[in-house]
């Protein structure tokens, strides 16, 4: 049985681990411990009064001190991107590192560590996971595949379809769910094709045509993000911060701007992914697969109970999530789908917990404790200031150019942080800037902005629970080895990111936003908001 698979066990630089470990710490210690303080990092924790916040905490003993913890939490994210990128150690334990080092360092009250690490996003992708396990057991991603994918043949079609459905569900329904019901759909076509093309029985891989295949699927779902306030949390709290300038956004005037580019986005993924991987692919039509899981399905013949009851749970979990988040949050009605497939006999308790991917759990829990710690230590605080000081230098203080600035930031922030982490972070600081332009429009055009970009965590597995799950839950299904490495969304989502970013700023900045234009008075009234000295505070920032 040949897998002829890419993994970072094989030749080159980024396979020594010893290398790539011995960079990290060496990373972490020039920077936490060697390179002086700016005094403008000491400056803004004075201003701010993080230092005090941290002192009432018991984590710092004065200015300095707190001043020196935010150093060392700059320290430690490159060396998490480091090990996160090249597993110099298992992806899962950089994850259980985050909160090691937040306890042994004393970055973060110990009470607070534990959240972060099991608070409801983590949960919500626990239960995600487990719901991935539970369709795929009774057979259900199969119908899913069919209902979406049936009709079409051949290579170019379903791959437009896909990326087009994908990004459309996901602009109104959790494109994290759609994510661990179609991972293993995607998988299933990879495979069917696979056994098409290996007549004598010994299977013979296309590592490909499974990254493909899982990246246009999760790019899909990632861009989708930008189209209506119901496709994430980010969406929701920009739109808070609006309220609190009494220049308040409604679900539809929200589709007017951001619903016309899922389409384009989605066929911008699907373009760059077949320039990307079409000369690399042994195998360049999937009908193979889709008629072998069209043919599993008629095998499988009406809907039995454990697909009805699976199907159900979806639609209650679902439902919850839509219309009780703000009273269950994510991760209560996620853990339904540990529950009610054991109770209603479907799935196999030990099926479930064998099947959900720890490794990816952990990386993501990791995750939220760095994001936890840039947010409270100040330092991503001192980023996002030190970035916006440098847009004003350079002339992009106003208008499309700080339109620019700030998505290309935000959509880098993403990548390290939680969505909805990043947009509450940036908010307060965006909107103002964005007000004080005078540039008609404001805040909005600075607030939708950055919630687009951070629509766009392509690079980096920690970005967005869809990485984590596609990582997870794509492996091979005749050895269950994993389809991709961490390095994977490197190599594939950076140059995305960056199309993605530039399309944003011709499709949103220069044509929705010019097109639709802005509400007179709204720039108006926040300047009056703005300048009476309201206290405006961020909603509950939730995970992505």
């Amino acid at each position: 049985m040949s897998h002829d698979t890419e993994t970072s066990s094989g030749n080159g630089l980024l396979s020594n681990k010893t290398f790539w470990l011995i960079v990290g710490i060496a990373i972490f210690v020039i920077v936490a411990f060697i390179l002086p303080t700016p005094e403008s990092l000491t400056q803004i924790l004075d201003e701010r009064g993080i230092d005090k916040k941290l002192v009432d905490w018991g984590v710092a003993t004065g200015l300095e001190d707190a001043a020196d913890k935010a150093m060392t939490v700059l320290g430690i994210i490159p060396m998490a991107v480091v090990f996160f990128a090249t597993e110099a150690i298992p992806i899962g334990l950089t994850g259980v590192l985050m909160p090691i080092l937040a306890y042994f360092l004393h970055l973060l009250p110990k009470g607070m560590i534990g959240k972060t690490f099991a608070g409801d996003a983590p949960l919500f992708l626990l239960g995600v996971l487990a719901m991935g396990v539970a369709v795929v057991d009774v057979g259900l991603h199969k119908r899913l595949a069919a209902w979406i994918l049936g009709w079409t043949k051949g290579f170019y079609l379903p791959i437009f379809v896909l990326c087009i459905s994908m990004a459309v569900i996901g602009s109104f329904i959790s494109a994290h769910a759609m994510c661990a019901f179609m991972t293993p759909v995607m998988m299933a076509v990879y495979f069917g094709v696979i056994q098409s093309k290996s007549p004598n029985g010994e299977i013979e891989h296309d590592p490909n045509l499974a990254k493909f295949l899982l990246f246009t699927l999760c790019f899909a779902l990632n861009v989708g993000g930008i189209g209506s306030p119901a496709a994430g949390g980010r969406n929701v709290i920009m739109m808070g911060y609006w309220q609190g300038y009494n220049v308040p956004m409604d679900f539809f005037t929200w589709m007017k701007y951001g619903f016309p580019l899922v389409p384009v986005m989605a066929v911008l993924v699907a373009v760059y992914m077949l320039v990307v991987f079409a000369r690399k692919l042994k195998h360049k039509d999937l009908t193979p697969g889709l008629s072998a899981i069209k043919e599993e399905n008629r095998k499988m013949g009406k809907m039995k109970y454990n697909e009805y009851v699976t199907f159900a749970m979806l639609v209650v979990v679902l439902l919850l999530w839509v219309f009780a988040s703000g009273a269950l949050g994510l991760g209560g009605p996620a853990l339904l789908a540990l529950l009610i497939p054991v109770i209603f006999r479907t799935t196999d308790w030990h099926k479930i917990l064998n099947g959900i991917s720890w490794d990816a759990w952990f990386m993501y829990c990791g995750a939220l404790t760095m994001g936890a710690l840039l947010k409270e230590s100040g330092a991503a605080l001192w980023l996002a200031q030190s970035v916006m000081g440098i847009l004003g230098n350079l002339g992009m203080s106003q208008g499309f150019g700080l339109w620019v600035g700030l998505s290309s930031f935000s959509g880098l922030m993403t990548n390290f942080m939680s969505d909805a982490g990043t947009t509450a972070l940036l908010g307060p600081i965006v909107i103002p800037m964005g007000i004080m332009s005078k540039v008609p429009g404001e805040p909005w055009a600075s607030g939708m902005a950055v919630a687009f970009a951070t629509s766009f965590a392509h690079f980096l597995i920690v970005g967005t629970p869809n990485n984590a799950i596609v990582y997870g839950l794509g492996t091979y299904p005749d050895t269950g080895e994993r389809a991709i490495q961490p390095i994977d969304f490197v190599k594939y989502g950076f140059v995305l990111w960056l199309i993605c970013l530039v399309a944003v700023w011709l499709l949103a900045f220069l044509g929705t936003f010019n097109f639709i234009g802005f509400p007179e008075g709204i720039l108006e009234t926040a300047q009056g908001v703005l300048h009476s000295g309201a206290e405006i505070t961020a909603p509950a920032a939730g995970g992505h």
